[in-house]
């Protein structure tokens, strides 16, 4: 058979010819693609805004040699909202960059990575509050991450395998994960991590989105905006290119 359906959210699309466009997307079913959308820079393309970034899309591809060719699409979710508001768009195009990254194709892990992208997307744009949003960005970088096989120990110290209950501890972005206070000076680890901020990313990698727990509750926007910064330092130490979109994000800080 030479068509195949599949559920997939947009990442980027460039130039192939006059009027023919590359989309990268995420599917549901194979993890990252790359696909010819014909004449979707003509005016009249029955494509159109469909191949947009960060449109979720049931399509169905045509089976091609070198590459397969979008031959319908039938739109899932725009996320509207977020392309209205700045900080919804920059955090939702901030964790298309992280799929992009770490998405490979053919992903054994596609459906849960899908799905875990398209709830993220969809928590931020239903967000009332930065804080939501940047909750939403939190859960999503932490279970990501698990998902890649880069999960973090937050529990037990890294070097003496001591668990670490209510105490200061440090966090070794290079070890991923934390240092009770006993072992950082021999191994050189100098961030401080407050227990009730390692309880709190605990919690956040525990929860769905749908779930509201106290953590949610009693967090605001600065303890959201130092994990924030404290997981992308981690993931971008797996990562072999510049998250480009996070230097966005702090300038808007």
């Amino acid at each position: 058979m030479n068509n195949l359906v599949i559920d997939a959210i947009n990442l980027k699309s460039y130039n192939l010819s006059e009027s023919d466009k590359i989309v990268v997307m995420y599917s549901k079913e194979h993890g990252l693609m790359r696909c010819v959308a014909k004449g979707v820079k003509k005016t009249k393309s029955r494509l159109g805004a469909r191949m947009d970034s960060l449109v979720a899309n049931k399509i169905m591809l045509h089976k091609g040699k070198n590459m397969d060719t979008i031959c319908q699409a039938e739109t899932l979710n725009t996320f509207s909202k977020s392309r209205q508001d700045l900080n919804k768009l920059l955090y939702s195009s901030y964790i298309s960059e992280i799929i992009s990254i770490f998405g490979i194709e053919d992903d054994p892990s596609s459906n849960e990575t899908y799905n875990l992208f398209y709830k993220a997307l969809n928590k931020i744009e239903e967000a009332a509050s930065k804080k939501d949003i940047m909750l939403a960005v939190i859960k999503f970088q932490l279970k990501m991450m698990l998902i890649a096989g880069f999960g973090l120990e937050l529990d037990t110290c890294l070097c003496c395998r001591e668990q670490i209950l209510n105490e200061d501890m440090y966090f070794s972005v290079q070890m991923g994960g934390v240092i009770c206070k006993n072992c950082k000076d021999d191994l050189g680890v100098k961030l401080k991590l407050n227990y009730k901020i390692r309880d709190f990313l605990q919690a956040m990698l525990q929860f769905d989105f749908g779930y509201e727990s106290d953590y949610d509750k009693r967090a605001n926007e600065k303890v959201c905006d130092v994990c924030i910064k404290l997981l992308n330092d981690y993931i971008q130490s797996h990562s072999q290119r510049l998250i480009k979109t996070f230097s966005l994000l702090n300038t808007m800080q």
